[in-house]
């Protein structure tokens, strides 16, 4: 039996990286799994095959409202309620700030911050119907500090963690607990936008991250997706509108 046997989960943005990683754990744990990306690929197929026999694939482009609600009802209708939602895609892009076209700063407010209010919105009510829900925010680091050459991402995940608070308290009363991750430097495809802004190969800037983390290395996607089943599971009241921040102790804070 795991710890989340039968829940009902949906989880954005799970084609690769830490999306990917948190469908196969929750399904570890006992989850059905419901795998979401923007284009129904082979990633995704290879994504939802990794999930297990109970997961399905769930395509969407999140920016679109009224796709995120044709999407959950889809999802519902095969799996049964959702009582777990994982609000995980995004889209970055670096450049210094002054180089950043307005479109670029758009597409990854639409994405990570707007889109995700899209999805939550279509979760909610079937949430409230159960009485019950979890719903677990994936927002960053560079959206507690800052990051050079990021301000459009670091914005939108600065704007998830007050997202988390808000909905936190707001949502708690009902049963529905909402909590967020902070993730450090993890190796994800991600990090390719890092070296090429660096102008680096992708192991240089592995090594270069790595220096200023105190646990050695920059962290694995599977360790960021045992938090988020953590938050999932029955643990989510003591969490209520807070982030954790697995990021091998670069930085110790509160937000």
């Amino acid at each position: 039996m795991g710890t989340l046997d039968g829940i009902i989960t949906l989880v954005t943005g799970a084609a690769q990286g830490i999306g990917k990683a948190t469908a196969v754990r929750l399904a570890t744990d006992g989850a059905r799994v419901a795998v979401n990306a923007r284009v129904d690929d082979e990633r995704l197929a290879v994504a939802v095959a990794a999930a297990g026999p109970g997961a399905v694939a769930a395509p969407c482009d999140i920016v679109d409202w009224d796709a995120s609600r044709a999407m959950v009802g889809r999802v519902q209708d095969e799996l049964g309620p959702i009582e777990v939602l994982v609000a995980n895609a995004a889209r970055m892009t670096m450049k210094p700030f002054l180089e950043q076209e307005p479109e670029e700063w758009w597409q990854q407010i639409d994405v990570n911050l707007t889109g995700h209010l899209g999805v939550v919105s279509a979760v909610l009510p079937g949430m409230r119907k159960l009485g019950h829900g979890r719903i677990v925010i994936v927002s960053s680091y560079w959206g507690v500090i800052g990051w050079e050459n990021a301000t459009g991402y670091g914005c939108t995940k600065s704007g998830l963690i007050a997202l988390t608070r808000a909905l936190g308290r707001e949502l708690a009363p009902e049963g529905i607990y909402v909590s967020s991750v902070a993730p450090g430097v993890i190796d994800t495809p991600q990090l390719e936008v890092d070296a090429r802004d660096a102008g680096l190969p992708l192991k240089d800037m592995h090594a270069i991250y790595a220096k200023g983390i105190p646990a050695g290395r920059i962290g694995r996607a599977d360790e960021v997706a045992a938090t988020i089943s953590f938050l999932a599971g029955k643990t989510a009241p003591a969490y209520v509108g807070q982030t954790l921040h697995p990021n091998g102790g670069e930085i110790r804070c509160s937000m």
